[in-house]
């Protein structure tokens, strides 16, 4: 960490973070061995309140340095990108900090409760943000009273109270003031959702994602009920500890997949939105010749068996020259099975150099149904809407190329 001082300091405070970084560099090897059971006690709830005080400090410190420019004369961008810099702290730790540091600033009731160590930092942060959305004519009656809650409230609970305080405050404007508060934050919560999924090339996905907290709770909710003990126990046989774990809630979640409704999943390319499991016939009667998911993934046979077995699964059993000999029971004009035959041995678009996924592509007639073409899979073939369209285009031939795929040229 860089040196801030490089002459003997002179304010008072400077002296005194001086003499505490001296005072507790001495404490460091000290053992504690000796210290009874009510004196750690005693001794850890101070220092947690220390803590406070300290980082009133630093946040103190910081404002004043932003105010004085610290930061400009060896060109930084910012007091807080300095900081960043000098301490080797990331700039988004050091930009929360500066911000709760001009919040303070302007907040002299919370700046001496946290600096008494009345108020922890993240209680600090909760009633800064909770202060700041309400009209301004209550915001100093709010602040005082969340500074007497946080005696008796963590932070997370202070948040909730936080949210509710106009309600004690002015019990007509409360109700307004939340509605705005909740669709403000839905519509934002709208904008961030999102999900990512990304492929080890072990067997593994690995995802992270962003949802709004009303749907978040239904998720949670139906996983809880898939991971409660007498489920598991039902399902496994499992008996393990009461409070789902974050193992038996991935299993959950495994679970939610695979059961989850496919009449009520949307259709892609004519059929419902499910997982297609290929696998030879020998694999089916228990052979070992790993199998294959219509989304090119490998899976074991053993594994395939299990998922053939599962209603929103459909099994597509192969035959020597991998012919399609079943695809369960599933029918329909223009039929599901003849689509997810044609998606099988397909794979997706046949206009060359097109990458379309089978599930986004249409079935085209070779032979044109008003030309008396037939409905089968022998006669058909996916293209993409985009070929699709150039298929019908009295501007475009298409030619069918060695491999089987087509190629179209522009008319002249």
């Amino acid at each position: 960490m860089t040196a801030m001082v490089t002459q003997p300091p002179r304010h008072q405070v400077s002296r005194a973070v001086e003499a505490m970084q001296s005072q507790l560099a001495e404490l460091a090897d000290v053992s504690l061995w000796s210290m009874s059971p009510d004196e750690s006690a005693a001794t850890l709830t101070a220092a947690t309140r220390l803590s406070a005080q300290l980082a009133e400090l630093e946040m103190r410190v910081a404002e004043h340095a932003k105010t004085v420019g610290v930061g400009e004369s060896v060109g930084a961008t910012s007091t807080s990108n300095f900081w960043a810099h000098a301490t080797n702290q990331t700039r988004t730790a050091a930009h929360g900090k500066m911000r709760l540091a001009v919040a303070l600033a302007a907040r002299p009731a919370l700046r001496t409760a946290v600096a008494a160590g009345d108020v922890l930092v993240e209680q600090a942060r909760v009633i800064v943000d909770a202060v700041e959305v309400l009209p301004v004519e209550h915001r100093d009656e709010a602040e005082a009273m969340l500074i007497k809650f946080a005696a008796e409230h963590d932070a997370k609970a202070l948040k909730r109270l936080g949210r509710r305080i106009l309600e004690l405050l002015d019990p007509e404007a409360a109700e307004a003031h939340e509605a705005k508060q909740l669709e403000d934050e839905e519509r934002e919560a709208a904008r961030s959702t999102k999900l990512t999924m990304t492929d080890d090339g072990h067997g593994k996905v690995h995802g992270r994602f962003t949802l709004p907290s009303a749907q978040a709770a239904m998720l949670k909710k139906a996983l809880l009920a898939f991971a409660a003990p007498k489920h598991r126990a039902a399902v496994d046989g499992s008996v393990g500890e009461r409070r789902p774990s974050a193992e038996r809630m991935g299993q959950a979640f495994v679970e939610l997949i695979e059961r989850y409704p496919t009449k009520k999943l949307p259709k892609a390319g004519g059929v419902n939105a499910t997982v297609v499991v290929t696998m030879d016939i020998s694999t089916l009667m228990g052979g070992l010749k790993a199998a294959s998911l219509d989304t090119v993934e490998r899976i074991t046979a053993g594994q395939a068996r299990r998922l053939a077995c599962e209603a929103g699964i459909i099994p597509a059993v192969l035959g020597g020259k991998s012919q399609v000999l079943d695809l369960g029971r599933k029918r329909r004009f223009h039929t599901e099975s003849q689509r997810i035959a044609m998606a099988i041995e397909q794979g997706g678009c046949n206009a060359e150099g097109c990458d379309w996924p089978p599930g986004l592509c249409h079935c085209h007639h070779e032979i044109p149904w008003h030309l008396d073409g037939e409905t089968s899979v022998e006669k058909g073939m996916l293209l993409c809407p985009h070929h699709h369209a150039r298929a019908h285009d009295p501007k475009f031939t298409m030619t069918k190329q060695a491999g089987g795929k087509v190629a179209f040229t522009r008319r002249t």
